[in-house]
């Protein structure tokens, strides 16, 4: 087994970005998820509600700012941020600190709805919430649930295999297979058995060892064309065939990194327990 992706979603709820590399800290990989669109109150703007936050391609400035654009959007170079601190509707973390006003207006424009850009400026104070695997002392950005969502590319052909079954059983065409992007994933592996994974509690990657903390439930969000936008039925309705339990479907599973360290494309994995 190998390490087949990595990607990074600088603003909560946007577009991904594949790398070659990447640090992983405590609370997730470097330069993923410390930043959220935020309406007035401190809600966040869900991705399964706003899909044109999948427009959004982000990427983070030498300054620890951002670079922000989308189809018939001004690009924008946002600074650090340095705004006030403000309430935000978030399980573990209570506040988080403002964005430059620009880049308010900027979101407001996209999603037609006031939004405010925030930022977290220190993980450390955002816990993994116990009800979703967390032990005293792991922590987390603005993912929420855990630092580090993981795929495998054998679990995606299964699920691709089941789709073209019910399709073929209810007299559909065949559809594309679906893009791994829809499950927003940070690292996706090759080379194991399909959904080998919901037996994992701990591997190692590279240099890194993981904590499972636990399966990953699905939602709404995955039924949005990441290129289109569009909205269907899959992968909801195919998992909730095969992959439901505790009323939920599920697929990919959540880890907590056991310190720092850097990851490779290619890096082995190797299940420890």
């Amino acid at each position: 087994m190998q390490l087949a992706e990595i990607r990074k979603y600088p603003v909560k709820s946007v577009s991904g970005r594949a790398v070659a590399a990447t640090v992983v800290e405590p609370w997730g990989l470097a330069e993923d998820r410390r930043w959220a669109v935020v309406d007035e109150q401190g809600g966040v703007h869900w991705l399964g509600e706003n899909p044109r936050l999948l427009s959004v391609v982000a990427a983070v400035t030498d300054e620890d700012g951002l670079l922000l654009d989308a189809p018939g959007m001004p690009p924008l170079k946002v600074p650090p941020a340095a705004g006030e601190r403000v309430p935000i509707g978030f399980a573990e973390v209570d506040d988080v600190v403002l964005a430059h006003p620009d880049a308010h207006a900027w979101f407001t424009r996209l999603l037609g709805k006031p939004a405010r850009l925030v930022w977290l400026d220190d993980p450390r104070r955002c816990a993994v919430p116990a009800a979703h695997g967390g032990l005293p002392g792991d922590v987390v950005h603005l993912a929420g649930d855990a630092p580090v969502l993981l795929t495998s590319r054998s679990s995606l052909r299964r699920l691709d295999e089941w789709i073209l079954e019910g399709a073929a059983e209810r007299g559909e065409d065949p559809p594309a297979p679906l893009d791994m992007a829809r499950f927003r994933p940070n690292l996706v592996i090759d080379g194991a058995p399909p959904y080998a994974e919901d037996d994992w509690r701990e591997l190692r990657i590279g240099p890194l060892t993981f904590r499972v903390t636990e399966h990953c439930d699905r939602c709404a969000a995955t039924t949005y064309d990441p290129v289109t936008f569009a909205r269907g039925k899959e992968p909801l309705r195919t998992l909730a065939r095969h992959r439901r339990w505790d009323g939920k479907t599920w697929f990919g599973i959540r880890l907590v990194p056991r310190g720092r360290g850097e990851l490779r494309l290619g890096d082995p994995v190797t299940v420890l327990a």
